[in-house]
Formats: structure tokens, sequence, C-alpha cells
């Protein structure tokens, strides 16, 4: 038994890391969430689920209205703390690179990407262990949604991560045994409705 998991990255955000939980989606993020739901719509989703950090569920909440469904929050889908919030990077994209490098490391404070992955990976085996041959869509954020990923497969790593964009949506084919048989991109750039495969 097949079931479908829709990893739908937030769209943008203005960044602030003292409102990490609460900073809700940009005036581009509302009019690409708008897509979102369009994209999703034609997709029959059965149940969904997020994080809930705002811009998440305001990713989401468009789809959950127009089919009449609740969000389910789920915090182990939360976006990863790369350190504490009192914490100081002089370079952070270094730092982010250092913890692709190294996956047990973990900076003061914060999660090391083995513990950011077995939290979504057992949040995502809870899901499609109650709702077994359905098609579930996740309001997600990019470090939980690629190393999470990255169970499956080494392809998703630092470069996919930097390849993925504000919103985007991947769609996963997961068996009873909890095996990756595909993965698809629904979300493109350019043309904003079209697929592009990525195993």
């Amino acid at each position: 038994m097949i079931t479908e998991i829709y990893f739908v990255r937030h769209a943008h955000s203005v960044f602030s890391l003292d409102e990490e939980e609460t900073r809700g989606l940009s005036e581009k993020g509302w009019k690409d969430a708008k897509k979102v739901t369009e994209i999703l719509l034609g997709e029959n989703i059965d149940y969904i689920v997020s994080s809930p950090y705002t811009r998440a569920i305001q990713t989401v909440e468009g789809l959950a209205r127009r089919l009449t469904k609740k969000i389910i929050l789920d915090e182990d889908f939360r976006e990863r703390d790369l350190a504490s919030r009192s914490h100081h990077f002089d370079d952070p994209f270094g730092a982010m690179e250092y913890v692709f490098e190294n996956p047990y490391f973990h900076y003061p404070g914060g999660e090391s990407n083995k513990s950011v992955q077995r939290r979504g990976i057992e949040a995502l085996k809870e899901i499609i262990l109650a709702h077994k041959g359905k098609k579930i869509a996740i309001g997600i954020h990019g470090h939980i949604m690629t190393c999470t990923m990255n169970y499956f497969s080494d392809q998703y790593n630092l470069e996919f991560w930097k390849s993925t964009s504000k919103p985007d949506i991947y769609k996963l084919q997961i068996d009873e045994n909890f095996n990756l048989l595909h993965c698809k991109r629904l979300w493109n750039e350019k043309t904003e409705t079209g697929a592009l495969e990525k195993s």
C-alpha cells in the first residue's frame, strides 16, 4: 500500500529570529500560497498537517479552507534551531555547511542534522501508520524537510536544500515498508504550475 506525502515548504516570510514561531507570510508569500492551493487541489488530498509555526500554517490554510478540512498541527515538523537564539554566527551559511558536513554535530542550544532527521522521520512514520494509503499534505520548513528526505537518499543534501524555493512542493510515494518509491517536485518557479522530476 502506497501513502503519498506532499511536503509543502512554506512560502516567503520576512526573516526575524525574534519572531521565528509567529512571523507570517509576506505579500509575495500570500500570492504564492494561493498557487500552492491550486496545485494541491488537483491532488485529492485527504489530510493536512502542519508545523505550528505561523508561516507554515498560512501556506496550507487556503487548501484547508477550500477542502473544508482541519489542519492538524504537529510540533515535530517545526523548523530546526541551528543554535540557541542568543548565539551569534559571523558566517551563518558557513555554519549551515558545517552541520551538513558533520551531521552529528550541533552548536550550543541547537540540533544536529541527525537529531532533526530523527524527529522528522518519527513524525512521518506516525502519520503514515495512522493514514495508510492516503494523501497527506504537510506544511514544513526547508531544513527539516531536507534532513527528513535525506533519510531516504543522500541526494537530499546541502545542495538540494540550496536548490529549493519558498514555497516548494515535493510529492513522495512511500510503501508499507517505509521505502521511498518516487519523489517528484510539483512546484516550478518558472511556470509556477509545472512538475520537475527530482528522482
